[in-house]
């Protein structure tokens, strides 16, 4: 008999993923079996991928992979501690100073994940006294940042800059201002409307920091992302990038100041307390972003992809909201629904992710798709007639 504590009392009364699973539509924690790039395989069978953020593909490129191998020749699996004491190697040191340079900063930190990047440095440098500004659709990553922190938070609405201007001018007097936001939306797929956000930073002496984890590789020269795609290099304080995206690896970074780097090195408990990133990773990235910068083609043939997938839905008569980047949200309403469309798609061969509420809105429920540089004519074909054949079953289109 198991006795229910009172801290326990809310996990045993959680009941909504039970009810999924045994409708038999549970989308979630589905066991990757193989992947070839642009298909996995799942129970045996393969599977066209559109719900990954592999965007430039390069998780199964020859020279990433060979770099990764070398590495783990040289240094072994992992550096078993922080990069404050123990598992600081100079292939970090090294990435720091591309990745600066890359998104044309003085100086980098990386971090072990782009949670933690968000969590740590959002915590670390807002006070009681700050206020920061947060797109309501900002990644969790950086909400948790902003709660973790003492300062105030004020949410404004999506992308909504007057919406923002009204809420910088009722908090003109505070010394301490940061707006917060995402370069590229990770659910809408909408890019930030950072010129008129900058502007208003300038207006109201607030500072500007930009999570770039979906914007890096697929917007700007070479893919330097969103502040670069703007032309405003110079004019946001803070970005901060992750690597399990374009990078094909797993980790993160902030790029900005190099006093404010230096304070945050030494004052930023999540990076000072958690294990450096793993020798392997660190190569992988050195040698994505290499790549990025030396072939064009990569992000060509993304968004030639994109474009294609963004005409495709339309003319099916898809709601695809306000994405105008490789990720492409198919807005479907009801969450039962979403699950179901992921169900018919993986029985079709297409591996899809849905969000549901409260994730999403009530009633916005949607299969969020995304893609690849990789990924064939015939494969994305493929998806679109998976597409227009579940939409006409179930009267969506």
């Amino acid at each position: 008999m198991v006795v229910i504590m009172k801290l326990f009392e809310k996990c045993f009364a959680y009941d909504e993923p039970e009810i999924v699973r045994k409708r038999g539509l549970y989308p979630y924690f589905t066991p990757i079996e193989g992947s070839s790039g642009s298909q996995v395989t799942c129970y045996g069978k393969p599977h066209i991928m559109i719900g990954s953020n592999n965007y430039l593909g390069l998780t199964h490129h020859p020279e990433v992979k060979e770099a990764a191998k070398r590495a783990i020749d040289k240094y072994g699996s992992g550096c078993t501690g922080s990069r404050f004491l123990n598992g600081n190697l100079d292939l970090h040191e090294e990435l720091e100073v591309k990745l600066a340079e890359f998104v044309g900063k003085e100086t980098a930190l990386l971090f072990s994940t782009g949670f933690l990047t968000n969590l740590g440095t959002i915590s670390c440098l807002a006070e009681a006294e700050d206020v920061i500004f947060s797109d309501e659709e900002n990644h969790a990553s950086l909400i948790e940042g902003c709660r973790l922190s003492r300062a105030r938070v004020v949410t404004y609405l999506h992308n909504d800059m007057n919406d923002l201007e009204k809420k910088l001018k009722k908090h003109a007097g505070i010394k301490g201002k940061i707006i917060i936001t995402d370069g590229v939306f990770s659910m809408g797929g909408d890019i930030v409307r950072l010129p008129e956000l900058v502007t208003l930073a300038k207006r109201y002496g607030a500072l500007v920091y930009v999570d770039d984890a979906h914007g890096l590789g697929v917007l700007g020269r070479q893919g330097r992302g969103t502040v670069n795609h703007f032309g405003l290099d110079r004019e946001v304080d803070l970005i901060m990038g992750t690597f399990s995206k374009s990078f094909a690896s797993l980790g993160g970074f902030l790029a900005g100041p190099a006093k404010v780097i230096d304070y945050v090195k030494h004052k930023c408990r999540p990076f000072m307390f958690s294990a450096s990133i793993p020798p392997a990773s660190a190569a992988t990235v050195l040698t994505a972003l290499r790549l990025m910068q030396e072939d064009p083609t990569m992000i060509a043939s993304l968004w030639r992809n994109t474009e294609k997938m963004h005409s495709g839905f339309k003319k099916l008569g898809y709601n695809t909201g306000r994405s105008e980047t490789p990720i492409i949200p198919v807005i479907l309403g009801k969450d039962q629904l979403a699950f179901i469309f992921t169900k018919r798609l993986s029985e079709r061969g297409i591996f899809a992710t849905p969000a549901v509420s409260p994730a999403v809105p009530k009633e916005k429920a949607l299969i969020r798709t995304s893609y690849m540089s990789t990924q064939s004519e015939q494969e994305l074909d493929q998806v679109l007639q998976s597409f227009a054949q579940i939409g006409a079953e179930f009267g969506v289109i």
